[in-house]
């Protein structure tokens, strides 16, 4: 059996002072003298209290000093996608610079996905991007705490900080799919189910995630633009924003009878993997394929991706900022266009 906690009575009865006393010694010295100090500090050592509950204290003061973000992914997630460590370091900045901690709560559609929120120890919330119905977003109200969504879905209550993506994904899929002839969208996944599959022309509207429901939009005005029917557009589905999937996927694809010759992916991870199809079914980038893909990150570069620069590190702060009450909860954040050797001029 654990032993039981030292309190602070017994702390204050051994030193000879008052329990008032006691906890000035911790909570406010500046009221305590220094002998009366010197007495409750050897009487706590000599019991081996470690001083007050942290989650008592917290209570007191009606704050932990602790933002919670809700990761719609398993935890490993955050440490292993390139955007998510972004996302999370532009959260922590904000945190960091004024004396506040982060709590990961990872949300992967388990049973105790509720209780973890209701029992999460913060003063508020920011929220990855999730899906439309998810039983987290109304946790997260109950809560009535401070919130804020990155990405979507938009929630009455709740700040929004994303960028235009339908404007965004028009913008590069313009560039992607000119001068082809059979476009095809490597997309994230649609829904919480998170299925893999290739198909023509998928249903807009089945997409639960407003993001990549959004961007989805976004390529298919590209596509009309450059005058395909959405239908004559392949879309294949990746479970996750994972570049051996997006490989494996874009394999396929390139093995078909009719394969693309453009590609628009919704990452750069899933771009990687398209150009190492590419490489391993010997098509040229841009003259064969022609590849794009989105955050602008690292690899982006080193590949010569035309892509969607975003910075995920500016809207995590923004949106610690939204929670913290000192910038707009709801924001449209800026995106641009970064032309590279991926795509035809």
């Amino acid at each position: 059996m654990e032993p039981k906690r030292v309190t602070l009575a017994q702390v204050a009865e051994l030193a000879g002072v008052s329990v008032m006393t006691a906890s000035y010694t911790y909570n406010r010295p500046d009221r305590v003298s220094e002998k009366a100090r010197s007495k409750v500090l050897a009487a706590a050592a000599a019991l081996g209290y470690a001083g007050p509950d942290p989650s008592a204290r917290s209570l007191r003061r009606g704050s932990t000093r602790t933002l919670g973000v809700v990761l719609g992914e398993h935890l490993s997630y955050a440490f292993d996608d390139p955007e998510a460590v972004s996302f999370l370091a532009g959260v922590a900045d904000v945190c960091a610079g004024h004396g506040y901690g982060v709590t990961i709560l990872p949300i992967s559609g388990a049973a105790d996905d509720v209780a973890r929120i209701r029992d999460a120890a913060v003063d508020g919330f920011v929220i990855w991007t999730t899906y439309d119905d998810d039983p987290v977003l109304a946790a997260v109200r109950a809560m009535r705490r401070p919130a804020v969504v990155h990405g979507g879905p938009a929630v009455r209550g709740m700040g929004l900080v994303s960028i235009d993506n339908r404007a965004a994904a028009a913008a590069v899929g313009a560039l992607a799919f000119a001068g082809a002839a059979r476009p095809a969208v490597l997309s994230l996944p649609l829904s919480r189910e998170r299925t893999s599959t290739i198909t023509a022309g998928a249903d807009i509207a089945e997409a639960s995630f407003p993001v990549t429901r959004d961007r989805l939009v976004g390529y298919r005005r590209a596509a009309e633009g450059a005058g395909f029917a959405w239908s004559e557009v392949t879309v294949a589905v990746c479970a996750r924003n994972d570049a051996a999937e997006a490989e494996r996927l874009a394999a396929t694809l390139l093995a078909s009878a009719e394969p693309p010759d453009a590609i628009a992916a919704m990452s750069d991870q899933q771009a990687a993997g398209v150009l190492r199809a590419a490489r391993a079914a010997a098509r040229a980038v841009p003259g064969d394929l022609a590849v794009t893909g989105w955050d602008d990150a690292a690899v982006a570069a080193d590949l010569g991706l035309t892509t969607v620069a975003q910075s995920l590190r500016d809207q995590g702060a923004a949106c610690a900022h939204a929670v913290l009450g000192r910038e707009p909860a709801s924001r449209t954040a800026p995106w641009s266009i970064v032309r590279r050797s991926s795509t035809r001029a």
